[in-house]
């Protein structure tokens, strides 16, 4: 019997669950004000709150982390990785705090799992398809300009999650299928895949905008914007002062729905307009695939919003069936890789600095 703790610190949540070999014990998920993480000057600076919250979910549950064997962390910004399972060692965490070239909450998952094996003296840490899994073609890489290069950086987790679900669901195996993957979340990554790759995306830096996030804006006044206010402060501003929170103070899809719902035009205007461009995006990866697309499958937090995807929907369809799997996936996910991992049903790789 194997008792596995997954692990996935988001923008203003750190989510957990626990699972007993591959049946789910429980899932908790730990909730934050905008204003009580933005107290907060450095992304680091959040490490001991969250790493608190995940043991006292632990112990609310009737629970030590005593029982654990495994913990698997959501993956951060890691150089560029295959998907699978990488063991945490201290090169792996140090690079995700000191190094990685993009602030984000993941980052601090690694320290957090460590910290519980450590604390235990045995055990396993994993992070499984990190934010950074880079399986592009070399034609997707290139941007335009000449020294900048196409990342591949998302939510890709989910989205070979809901990718390998639909998969089953259908009874196709994962690398006969041709998909288009939207995670609509806090941020929103969209995914091409082909044939069992992840070939191309649309990260939430150059597609639509998001709860949280601006997406892409337009170059000229963006570069006004970034002569005129500190990086940090720009970095905010796109990553989580953007989005719907740049509209109305809030990153819950439901509160702008209740504003629709009171008939507040504007918000109607807005969030559709979110749906829009997400609707862009999947259709700027079809010539990625030559129209040959199996299925758009659309996963993520507001993915349980009927309006929002009604009108992703009504945009897409004509590309291929939409298949709609609301919430998230990515602590199942997780959970499972790290029981393939632990119990040798697939390899393990280990965290090389210059991958």
């Amino acid at each position: 019997m194997t008792y596995i703790l997954s692990i996935n610190p988001g923008a203003t949540s750190t989510k957990c669950a626990l699972y007993k070999d591959t049946t789910e014990v429980f899932t908790d998920e730990v909730r934050y004000d905008i204003k009580q993480i933005e107290a907060y000057d450095r992304l680091i600076d959040q490490l001991e709150m969250r790493y608190e919250s995940i043991l006292e979910a632990i112990r609310k549950h009737g629970y030590s982390v005593s029982d654990i064997d495994v913990v698997v962390a959501r993956g951060g910004i890691l150089p560029p990785v295959d998907a699978g399972a990488i063991e945490i060692d201290d090169a792996l965490v140090s690079y995700l705090l000191n190094e990685s070239s993009v602030s984000h909450p993941a980052n601090l998952a690694a320290a957090m799992a460590k910290r519980i094996v450590d604390t235990n003296g045995k055990g396993k840490a994993y992070v499984y398809d990190p934010i950074s899994v880079d399986q592009l073609n070399d034609i997707a890489r290139v941007s335009g300009l000449n020294g900048i290069e196409r990342k591949s950086v998302g939510h890709m987790l989910n989205s070979r999650a809901v990718a390998h679900k639909y998969a089953k669901d259908s009874n196709k195996p994962y690398n006969s299928l041709n998909l288009i993957v939207v995670h609509a979340g806090t941020g929103i990554t969209v995914t091409a895949h082909q044939k069992g790759r992840m070939i191309d995306l649309v990260g939430d830096d150059e597609g639509a905008f998001s709860p949280e996030r601006s997406g892409g804006l337009p170059l000229r006044p963006f570069m006004d914007l970034c002569y005129n206010i500190p990086k940090e402060s720009v970095t905010k501003d796109i990553r989580h002062r953007g989005g719907l929170v740049s509209y109305f103070d809030t990153n819950d899809v439901r509160d702008v729905e209740a504003l629709i719902d009171a008939g507040n035009t504007e918000a109607a205007l807005i969030l559709e307009a979110m749906a829009y461009q997400i609707a862009k995006s999947v259709g700027t990866l079809a010539p990625v695939l030559s129209g040959d697309i199996d299925a758009i499958v659309i996963s993520g937090g507001f993915s349980r919003s009927a309006r929002v995807m009604n009108w992703v929907t009504e945009r897409v369809s004509f590309l291929a069936e939409v298949v709609i799997y609301p919430g998230e996936y990515e602590l199942e996910a997780l959970s499972m890789g790290g029981y393939r991992a632990y119990k040798q049903e697939e390899p393990v790789q280990r965290f090389k600095r210059n991958t």
